[in-house]
C-alpha cells in the first residue's frame, strides 16, 4: 500500500533519502573519527568503509557482522540531516515500529507536556528503554498519564550523535527492566578531530513557526598516534509558537457544523458557556459570606430595569461587558434566554506549536592508559524550555483533587454577591457595607445574587516548563591474560524540572476579590495588576529525578566452533533511582492539578551472554538476567536468538525472550496520586433527560442538543499509589528473514509477537463505572464518585454529570500485539558520478487486543484505541516512511515519504462514547451526520532535502517540509488536537515550511 502510493511522488521528483533502515547496512566507521561528511557521499563511504568492531544493541560482544539474530533499526546522522531531522525527538518517533502511547512536543494536553518519548510497540513510553552509549538515564520527572515513566527525548543533544540503534524485541534480560517494547540506544561520537559546524534558519509559508539552530563541534587529539582526544559540542535550536487561529478551518475551531459535523463551539450559542464577558442571572445565596454558595434554587421571578433601561424578566441571563468584538447572539427559548457576545474559545486562545527552545553543552575524553587499558570521561548538560499557552480559566472550577467539595465553585455555584466591603467578610452586615457594582441585580433585594459564567480573559494562562539534565559517565575498558576482555562503566543523571504557571486561581484570593468588589467583571480592562496577582498569582514549582549505576561485566572466548569462537559473557550492575515529583497544588488551595509522585529504590542485577555459532551458516545466542528490587521483589529474564544463513545472499534470524516493566513510584508508593482526565460524551439516557441528542439521526428531523451540559466534557478519575502491585510481564518472539539478492540491494521481513499480562492499569472497569453512574446502579467494586457536577440550570430535576470517579491502579489486564516490519535498503552506483539510494521501513500491525479480565478482549488495531493511553492517537493498522536519494556530482536531491493508515473513529476501552455505524440512516457516529466521520482518513505526505556541497570543507542545504501542502485528516474524536492527531498528523497543520542552512568542516 505505502509503496503503491508513494511511488509517483518519490521517482517524479527524484527522492530522497534519510534513514538506515535496517543492521544489515554497517555504521559509518568513519563517523566517530571525522567530521561528518558531505551529504552526497554518505553513503558511498559507509557502503566502502572497512568492517569494523562494533558493539550491536542488545549484546555485550564485539563483532564486525552487525546481523544479529535481533532486528535492528540504525539511524545515521547524515541520513537524518538529509531527512532534515534536527532533533532526536523527530528522529526516533519517526520510525514505523514507533506507535500509541507516543508523546510529541506539539501534544500540550498531557500530564507531561512538554516532554517527548517513544512508544515502540504502541505499549506505552514506560515499555520503551532508552539508553546513552549503552547506559541509562534518568527519568523526566513528570510522569505520562500520571504514572508512566520515561526518558525525556528533547534532553539528548543531536549533533554530538554518531548513530541510534533501535532494537525492535524484548532485550531485558541484557538491559533489565521496561524493555519489553524494545531499546532505543543513542550511540554519541566516540572521538573527534577538527572543527565542524551548522547553521540553519526556516519558517512554515504561513510566515510563523520559524526555526533556528546552530550547532558547533572542536575536537584535538588524534587518537591512533596520541592515545588521546577531547571534543566539545554545544547546539541551540530554538522553535517559534503557532496559535489555533493562525490556521484555517477544520484546525482552528470545534464547530464543524459546515461540513456535517456537530458543532463542538457551545461560546456562541449557549449563555451558560464561559467566555471572557462574563454573563450573570439572577440567584440566591445561602451563605452571604461565601460567593461559593450560590443557591440552586429556581430563578427569582420578576422583571428588572436593565443597563439599557429595558425591563426584563430576573430569569433572563444578562452580559455584564456588552463589548462585543465578534458580534452578538440572543437566545429567546429554553430557560437560558438573554443575549450574548460571540466567541469561539478554541480560536481566540489555542495553540497548535508551543515556542520551543534547547540548547545543550557536551564533550568526552578518551584515554588510552596503556597497551590494554583505555578509559573515558563524558557529560552533558541539556536546557529545555516549553511555553505551553491555555485557554483562560474558568471562574466556574470544581474543587482540587483529595480537596472537600466546599471548594468548588461550580457545585452549587458561584455568584457575586449584594453587598461588598473592605474586609471582603461579613459584607451583608459590615457597617461600609456597599452595593455591588458588578451585580445588576443588587439594587433588587437581599436575595438578588448574581450567577456567574465567566472565563478570566485579562489574565494570561499556561506554563512555562523548564527542563535541565546534568548527566556525567566514566569508564574502563581493557583485556588481560589469554584474551580476557572487561569493561566498567559509572553513569550518573539527575533531570532538574521547574513548571511556572500563569492564570491559575487561588481559591482564597478569588473569593477576596469577589467579596471586595475589587475585580472589575463589568470590564475587566480596568482591572490593576495587583488585583490580577490577588486572583490568580504566578507559582513555581520544582521537580527533579536522579539515577547513578554502576556497570561490570567480563568476557572471554573460551574454544572455537566450526563458526567461531564460543563467547561468553557474566556481569553485574546496582543503579539507585529518586524521584520526587512535587504537585502543583500541594496545599489544595488553587485550581490546579494536584499530580505527584515520590519514591527511590536500589535495584542490583546479575547477567550472562553467550554466544555460539555452532556452525558457519548457524549462530545462537542466549541471555539471561536477574532483577532484584528494594521494594521486595525480582524478576529473572532469559533470552535466546538463532541466525541462520544457509546461503550469503539469505539469513533466517529469530528471537524468544521474557521481560518485565517495574512499577513505577507513581503507581506503587501511597503517597504518589494523580487525577487524570479523557473528553466524555454523556449516554443517549443523559442528553434526552438534558434536552435532547446532541446528534440526532439525519433523518429524523429533530433538532440537535444544543445544551452544553449534555455536550461532551473532561470527566476524571482519582489514583493512588498500590504498593501491592506486581511488576508487568512478558513473553516476545520474532521471526525473520534478511534477502541480499545483490551487493546494493537487501530486504528484511520480520514478525513480532508480545504479550504482556499482570498489566497495570488506572481503573480497568472505567467505562462500566461511568456507565453505571449514569444508569442510577452501583459502581464496580473499588470505584467510588469523588464529584458530581452542578445541578443542570435548564434541568434541575435532572442526574447532575459526574465529574470525578475514583480507581485503583491494579494488575489486572493482559495485552497482545502483533505485526510485521518490512525493510528495504538500495544503495545502486548509476555511474561513477551517479547514486541512487532507497530505503522503506514499514509497520503492519496485525493485532493489538486487551483483556481486562472481564471476559470482554478489546481490539484496538486500526481505531482510536487505547484512547486513554497519552494522546489518544490510536493505533493505525499501517505505518511507515520510504527515503530515495538521487545523487550526482556536488548535488543531492532528497525526500522521506510518510504514510499513516486510516483509523476508525472507535475506541473499545471507551466504550459508547466513540461508536460509529457505517449505516448512513442511522446515527451514524457521535461527530456528524451519516458516515463521513467514521474513520480519520489515510495521511501521506514528503518532506524534500537539496545538499549542494561547494567543496570538501562547505556545504548548503535547503529543505521543504510537507512540500505538498497535504492537509491533515480530520479528527474530531481527538482530544490532544483540534480535530487533528498530534502524533500523527502534525505535519498536515503545520503545512508548508522552508529552511537553509550551511555546513562547514576544517
Amino acid at each position: 500500500m505505502l509503496l503503491a502510493a508513494a511511488t509517483p511522488l518519490a521517482f517524479i521528483m527524484s527522492t530522497a533519502s534519510g534513514f538506515a533502515q535496517d543492521a544489515t547496512t554497517t555504521p559509518d566507521a568513519t563517523a566517530a573519527t571525522t567530521a561528518p561528511l558531505p551529504a552526497q557521499t554518505a553513503d558511498k563511504a559507509s557502503a566502502d568503509a572497512p568492517a569494523q568492531d562494533i558493539v550491536v544493541t542488545g549484546s555485550r560482544f564485539r563483532r564486525t557482522d552487525t546481523e544479529t539474530p535481533s532486528p535492528v533499526t540504525v539511524l545515521t546522522t547524515e541520513n537524518l540531516t538529509r531527512a532534515g531531522i534536527t532533533n532526536i525527538n523527530d528522529a526516533v518517533r519517526s520510525i514505523s515500529a514507533d506507535g500509541a502511547g507516543s508523546i510529541s512536543t506539539g501534544f500540550q494536553n498531557g500530564f507531561s507536556a512538554g516532554g517527548a518519548a517513544v512508544s515502540l510497540r504502541g505499549l506505552g513510553v514506560s515499555s520503551t528503554l532508552v539508553l546513552i552509549d549503552g547506559l541509562r538515564s534518568t527519568n523526566f520527572p513528570l510522569n505520562d498519564d500520571g504514572h508512566n515513566a520515561y526518558v525525556d527525548l528533547n534532553s539528548i543533544p543531536f549533533s554530538a550523535v554518531e548513530r541510534i540503534e533501535v532494537l525492535k524485541d524484548g532485550a531485558s534480560a541484557t538491559y533489565g527492566a521496561d524493555a519489553i517494547g524494545g531499546v532505543v540506544n543513542v550511540i554519541m561520537k566516540k572521538q573527534f578531530v577538527g572543527v565542524a559546524g551548522t547553521a540553519e534558519g526556516g519558517v512554515s509559508e504561513h510566515g510563523d513557526g520559524s526555526r533556528y539552530r546552530a550547532n558547533l563541534t572542536a575536537g584535538f587529539g588524534d587518537y591512533a598516534s596520541t592515545g588521546w582526544n577531547f571534543y566539545v559540542n554545544g547546539e541551540y535550536q530554538r522553535d517559534s509558537a503557532i496559535a489555533v487561529k493562525d490556521r484555517g478551518f477544520p484546525y482552528n475551531t470545534l464547530d464543524l457544523s459546515s461540513i456535517g459535523g456537530i458543532d463542538g463551539n457551545a461560546a456562541d450559542s449557549s449563555l451558560t458557556t464561559a467566555t471572557a464577558n462574563a454573563v450573570v442571572v439572577r440567584a440566591g445565596q445561602t451563605d452571604t459570606n461565601n460567593p461559593f454558595a450560590g443557591s440552586t434554587a429556581a430563578t427569582p421571578s420578576g422583571t428588572y430595569v436593565n443597563a439599557a433601561g429595558l425591563t426584563v424578566p430576573y430569569s433572563n441571563y444578562t452580559t455584564l461587558n456588552t463589548n462585543c468584538a465578534n458580534g452578538t447572539y440572543t437566545v429567546t427559548s429554553g430557560a437560558s434566554r438573554g443575549t450574548g457576545c460571540r466567541h469561539d474559545n478554541t480560536y481566540e486562545y489555542g495553540q497548535i506549536q508551543p515556542m520551543q527552545e534547547r540548547y545543550n553543552f557536551s564533550g568526552r575524553l578518551s584515554v588510552r592508559l596503556s597497551d590494554n587499558i583505555e578509559g573515558y570521561v563524558t557529560g552533558s548538560y541539556s536546557n529545555s524550555r516549553v511555553d505551553i499557552v491555555r485557554p483562560p480559566a474558568a471562574i466556574r472550577q470544581t474543587q482540587p483533587y483529595g480537596a472537600a467539595p466546599a471548594l468548588a465553585s461550580s457545585n452549587p455555584g458561584i455568584v457575586l454577591p449584594v453587598y461588598i466591603c473592605a474586609a471582603g467578610v461579613n459584607c451583608a452586615t459590615a457597617a461600609d457595607r456597599t452595593r455591588n457594582p458588578n451585580n445588576p441585580y443588587a439594587l433588587a433585594g437581599e436575595d438578588s445574587a448574581a450567577r456567574i459564567y465567566y472565563l478570566f480573559g485579562d489574565i494570561p494562562v499556561g506554563t512555562s516548563r523548564t527542563n535541565e539534565v546534568i548527566r556525567g559517565a566514566a569508564g574502563l575498558h581493557g583485556d588481560f591474560g589469554d584474551g580476557w576482555n572487561w569493561q566498567v562503566d559509572a553513569v550518573g543523571a539527575k533531570d532538574n524540572l521547574n513548571i511556572t504557571s500563569f492564570g491559575v486561581i487561588n481559591i482564597a484570593g478569588l473569593k477576596q476579590a469577589i467579596n471586595t468588589g475589587a475585580y472589575n467583571f463589568m470590564d475587566p480592562s480596568q482591572n490593576s495588576a495587583a488585583t490580577r496577582a490577588l486572583v490568580s498569582p504566578t507559582y513555581t514549582v520544582g521537580s527533579h529525578t536522579s539515577m547513578v549505576s554502576l556497570d561490570g561485566s567480563i568476557s572471554k572466548a573460551l574454544f572455537q566452533l566450526p563458526g567461531g569462537p564460543l563467547q561468553l559473557a557474566v556481569g553485574g550492575q546496582v543503579r539507585h533511582e529518586v524521584e520526587e515529583n512535587n504537585s502543583l497544588n500541594a496545599n489544595l488551595d488553587r485550581y490546579a492539578n494536584t499530580s505527584a509522585a515520590f519514591g527511590k529504590h536500589t535495584v542490583s542485577a546479575a547477567y550472562f551472554e553467550i554466544s555460539a555459532p555452532v556452525l558457519t551458516q548457524l549462530e545462537i545466542n542466549a541471555s539471561g538476567r536477574y532483577d532484584h528490587y528494594s521494594e521486595g521483589f525480582g524478576r529473572f529474564s532469559p533470552k535466546v536468538g538463532a541466525k541462520f544463513t544457509p546461503i550469503k545472499e539469505l539469513a533466517i534470524r529469530g528471537t524468544y525472550s521474557q521481560g518485565f516493566r517495574a512499577p513505577t513510584f507513581a503507581e506503587n508508593n501511597p503517597l504518589s496520586s494523580f487525577a487524570g482526565f479523557v473528553t466524555y460524551t454523556p449516554p443517549t439516557s443523559f442528553q434526552l433527560a438534558h434536552g435532547g441528542l446532541i446528534n440526532p439521526p439525519a433523518n429524523s428531523g429533530l433538532t440537535p442538543n444544543t445544551n452544553p451540559y449534555a455536550q461532551s466534557y473532561s470527566l476524571g478519575s482519582g489514583f493512588s499509589g498500590n504498593p501491592d502491585l506486581k511488576p508487568e510481564k512478558s513473553r516476545s518472539f520474532t521471526a525473520g528473514t534478511v534477502v541480499q539478492p545483490l551487493p546494493w540491494l537487501s530486504f528484511t521481513v520480520d514478525y513480532y509477537n508480545i504479550k504482556k499480562s499482570d498489566v497495570i492499569v488506572t481503573g480497568p472497569n472505567a467505562g462500566a463505572a461511568r456507565a453505571a453512574y449514569y444508569a442510577g446502579q452501583p459502581l464496580p467494586a473499588g470505584y467510588t464518585v469523588s464529584a458530581v457536577d452542578a445541578i443542570d440550570p435548564l434541568f434541575p430535576t435532572a442526574i447532575p454529570r459526574v465529574l470525578i470517579i475514583n480507581a485503583p491502579y491494579v494488575n489486572a489486564a493482559s495485552v497482545k500485539t502483533e505485526g510485521l516490519d518490512f525493510g528495504l535498503n538500495a544503495n545502486i552506483p548509476l555511474t561513477d558520478d551517479i547514486r541512487f539510494v532507497s530505503r522503506a521501513d514499514v509497520t503492519r500491525v496485525l493485532k493489538y487486543n486487551q483483556d481486562n479480565g472481564d471476559g470482554v478482549i478489546q481490539k484496538f488495531a486500526g481505531t482510536l484505541g487505547p484512547y486513554e493511553l497519552s494522546s489518544g492517537a490510536g493505533t493505525p493498522k499501517w505505518r511507515g516512511n520510504w527515503q530515495n536519494t538521487l545523487e550526482f556530482g556536488a548535488l543531492s536531491i532528497s525526500a522521506t515519504t510518510y504514510y499513516v493508515s486510516k483509523i476508525k473513529e472507535v475506541a473499545a476501552d471507551e466504550g459508547t462514547p466513540l461508536t460509529c455505524s457505517d449505516d448512513p440512516d442511522l446515527d451514524g457516529n457521535l461527530y456528524g451526520t451519516g458516515t463521513k466521520f467514521c474513520n480519520v482518513k489515510r495521511f501521506i505526505y514528503a518532506d524534500l532535502n537539496v545538499a549542494v556541497a561547494v567543496n570538501d570543507k562547505f556545504s548548503f542545504n535547503f529543505n521543504v517540509g510537507n512540500f505538498t501542502n497535504e492537509k491533515a485528516p480530520i479528527a474530531p474524536a481527538s482530544y490532544s488536537g483540534t480535530n487533528y492527531l498530534p502524533t500523527w498528523h502534525y505535519a498536515g497543520v503545520i503545512g508548508r515550511t522552508f529552511r537553509a542552512g550551511a555546513n562547514f568542516t576544517f
